[in-house]
């Protein structure tokens, strides 16, 4: 009776330890919002935005009635930005590292499979059968350890997703601004080619009454053969920058007829201070907040890989003998790999080499972040101050210098070919106040961009393929 009550306390023992280990095993599960809440707040707090990440038809849907709301008016910078945040397929391509970084994660929290072992032999009359089931061991001593490795790269990934939205939001604007740059350029060289039209036509009909100098009549000509050449280049900016916009906001062909806005928002009276641009840029930018989480990842591999030095497969369980005509036999299995050859010093050496690596990469990225801020406010105040230059001194004067000429040339003190240089010349300059214009924009939105850690070069594709990239993991860091 003693005997038996042993047995029924080993056995289940051992049911206990299965379930123990089948809890444990099966424990980690995914979260609600797949990571994508740090990427929403991102885009309110930095863009004042919506994010969204469409996984099903019902968000198909909703996309599609945003996309006819925003695209029915006279389309803003602040709408370009929210249609490529639900739009720009390539983001939403970037979306889905978060779902791969969360299921590494909770892999990491889940044990292997047991490995179950049967053996038949016979031989005549006689029959051996024998059977095993072990659990890996070391993956539930390691587990814990694991699991914080891949928490950091689940957070390293929600960084740079997060990095990547707001990097593609500031593209878009750059693309809006130079795409109704562009447009207003276009609208007002056509103004030159009038005026251009008007002098050679002039020119020719004066020369042909033999009023006029047949070489000055060939400048007037090829001035206007010129501008007709400048103008179907600027006609070809527009378009350029028009589909880089297009591609930007994810718009297939059928919703490419949007309308632009017919000029640049005004130029802020008072540019920004500086403030504390080094340190913002250490607190707020993503691309040092993703170093950091990197080289505590690589630490806590590190860390890993040399638990994991000499034995790197320890499995344990229960298992069962049988040789006929005798009973079952009871006892367990016990499977360790032998550090014979391998005594895991490469892989040690490569972990702490990783991880040095990390930490220059880290000291580099937070140098190169302050001296980018101190960059990119530089060229944002000297656009400032060129853009306000145009606009209080250079456009003024030149309207005065145009009506004090149309003065004159009621007066007959000037010729109409005086009048119509001088008119071309103004449109000259509201050409290049419009470029310094564009000019201050973007750099506004680099500042921002350097503020967020994001490309300032941008990606030029209308694709977030460069904004982010996947967090490599390598099979020696995590010990299996």
């Amino acid at each position: 009776m003693l005997k038996r009550t042993y047995q029924q306390r080993r056995h289940l023992r051992r049911i206990a330890v299965a379930a123990g280990m089948v809890f444990l095993g099966g424990c980690a599960t995914f979260s609600s919002d797949g990571g994508f809440g740090t990427v929403q707040t991102a885009a309110r707090e930095r863009l004042g935005k919506e994010a969204r990440w469409v996984k099903d038809e019902r968000e198909t849907a909703a996309v599609t009635s945003e996309l006819s709301r925003l695209l029915a008016k006279p389309l803003s910078a602040d709408d370009a930005v929210q249609i490529a945040l639900v739009n720009n397929r390539g983001l939403q391509a970037t979306y889905a590292e978060l779902g791969i970084a969360e299921a590494d994660l909770v892999q990491a929290g889940r044990m292997t499979n047991p490995h179950f072992a049967y053996l038949r032999t016979s031989d005549g009359h006689e029959r051996k059968l024998e059977w095993a089931l072990t659990f890996p061991i070391i993956d539930l001593v390691t587990m814990p350890l694991r699991t914080r490795i891949e928490a950091r790269r689940f957070e390293e990934v929600k960084l740079a997703v997060a990095g990547a939205t707001v990097n593609i939001a500031l593209e878009t604007r750059r693309a809006w601004y130079d795409a109704v740059a562009a447009e207003e350029a276009v609208r007002y060289m056509k103004q030159v080619e009038a005026a251009a039209e008007a002098s050679a036509e002039l020119a020719r009909r004066m020369a042909r009454a033999g009023n006029f100098p047949k070489l000055t009549q060939m400048r007037e000509q090829v001035f206007y053969a010129e501008v007709v050449a400048q103008l179907a280049r600027v006609k070809q900016a527009a378009v350029n920058n028009r589909e880089r916009l297009t591609r930007m906001m994810g718009l297939s062909w059928q919703e490419t007829a949007y309308k632009l806005p017919e000029r640049l928002p005004d130029l802020p009276q008072n540019a920004t201070e500086p403030g504390e641009f080094a340190a913002a840029a250490m607190e707020r930018r993503y691309d040092v907040q993703s170093a950091k989480h990197a080289t505590e990842a690589l630490a806590e591999s590190l860390g890993l890989s040399k638990v994991t030095r000499f034995v790197s497969a320890l499995e344990f369980g229960p298992a069962r003998t049988k040789e006929d005509p005798e009973p079952w036999k009871r006892g367990y299995e016990l499977s360790l790999q032998v550090p014979l050859f391998d005594w895991g010093g490469a892989r040690v050496a490569k972990a702490e080499a990783l991880y040095m690596q990390s930490v220059h990469r880290l000291a580099e990225t937070a140098v190169n972040a302050q001296s980018e801020m101190r960059d990119t406010y530089s060229a944002y105040r000297t656009a400032h101050d060129t853009a306000r230059h145009y606009r209080d001194e250079i456009v003024p004067l030149r309207k005065k210098i145009s009506d004090e000429n149309v003065l004159r040339y009621n007066g007959m003190l000037i010729s109409v070919f005086e009048l119509l240089a001088d008119a071309r010349q103004q449109v000259a300059s509201v050409n290049a106040a419009i470029e310094a214009l564009r000019d201050f924009w973007i750099a506004e939105t680099d500042l921002q961009a350097a503020l967020n850690g994001a490309s300032i070069a941008g990606s030029g594709a209308g694709g977030a393929n460069g904004a982010s990239r996947r967090i490599s993991r390598d099979p020696a860091l995590a010990g299996h």
